[in-house]
């Protein structure tokens, strides 16, 4: 006998986990309506067509480098390198328009390739040698920064419309299609994770890997599929980044991968793995890139920006560590961050 109240083809617990999904996307959308309201009441022309236009278009790299950055903390993981692989997959994509003449579209699965090659490297070292990712990608990422000063001679490539594609408004929209785009990938991942065998594998390492083994399955290659999906998600960034400024910067993505790590951690996925949403990590996105340009319009000063954004990292895992009670065992979360894959 079906219980009551079940829906015909409903399982009866889906129903309060929907309820529970509907509440953590409303919450962090209520965040970000209270930060819109907020600047708009501190700033006339905050809450306008073209200063949210340009907040659209300003989120793209960063929307898809916290889709990858998702899943990789899901699995118990991180990537430090994110911010220095899209300055050298946009230093690789520069050389190869400027200097040997490719095309855009030769060009952008060359930086998408560059950054599968760095996340895989991330993963094989990491995954294949039992090494935390922690201190793998903290090396990659100098490695990367290096490279991307040596294909460029530490000189920024100048591009100009050839590369403008991806930042042009989509006729209609009145947003770009790197954001269109950036929407599409988000779409894409939530439901791999949430309705594929893979995604729920991915849950199930980050839970509890020991368990995954004993139950026969072997949880390497999908750690290294996921620090692979990562860059080239990162490759991606580079792309649209290049595009909005149409130029290829070696110093791009400075900072990234903190900027990245904090819009996922807002948006709940846990630092001590097994649970995100790929959704709650883009809202983390626009809360993030509200508070900047928000902060930035009200006049506050660079040297404070950085310090209220700060303050809401520390607020948000301080919020992760107490949702998993690990306030009782303070190294808890650094032993998962530098536990052996």
């Amino acid at each position: 006998m079906r219980p009551a109240g079940a829906q015909e083809g409903m399982a009866p617990g889906r129903f309060p986990t929907l309820l529970r999904k509907a509440g953590e996307y409303g919450a962090l959308a209520a965040v970000w309506i209270a930060l819109l309201i907020l600047f708009g009441s501190l700033s006339d022309t905050f809450l306008t067509g073209r200063t949210l236009g340009t907040l659209a278009n300003r989120i793209p790299t960063l929307t898809v480098v916290a889709t990858g950055m998702t899943l990789v903390l899901i699995i118990g993981g991180i990537d430090l390198s994110v911010g220095s692989v899209l300055g050298l997959c946009g230093s690789v994509l520069g050389l190869a328009m400027v200097n040997w003449g490719w095309p855009l579209r030769q060009g952008v699965l060359l930086c998408v390739g560059m950054g599968l090659a760095a996340g895989a490297f991330n993963g094989l070292i990491s995954v294949g040698l039992r090494i935390p990712s922690f201190i793998v990608t903290l090396g990659t990422l100098e490695i990367a920064r290096g490279l991307s000063y040596m294909v460029t001679h530490s000189q920024t490539q100048y591009i100009g419309q050839a590369v403008e594609t991806f930042s042009r408004p989509v006729a209609g929209l009145g947003i770009s299609l790197a954001t269109v785009l950036a929407l599409v990938v988000v779409a894409g991942a939530q439901l791999v994770l949430s309705r594929s065998v893979f995604g729920r594998h991915l849950v199930a390492i980050g839970t509890n890997e020991q368990a995954v083994r004993l139950a026969g399955l072997n949880p390497r290659p999908s750690k290294i599929a996921v620090f692979a999906l990562t860059g080239a998600l990162t490759g991606l960034g580079a792309v649209f980044h290049t595009s909005r400024l149409g130029s290829a910067d070696p110093n791009a993505g400075a900072g990234l991968e903190l900027a990245a790590i904090a819009a996922v951690v807002i948006g709940g996925t846990s630092l001590m793995g097994g649970r995100g949403s790929v959704v709650n990590s883009f809202l983390g996105v626009l809360i993030i890139a509200t508070l900047e340009a928000g902060l930035a319009q009200v006049g506050v000063s660079e040297p404070s920006k950085r310090v209220i954004t700060g303050l809401v990292i520390v607020v948000a895992v301080v919020l992760d560590a107490w949702r998993h009670r690990v306030a009782g065992s303070p190294f808890a979360l650094f032993k998962r961050l530098f536990r052996t894959p």
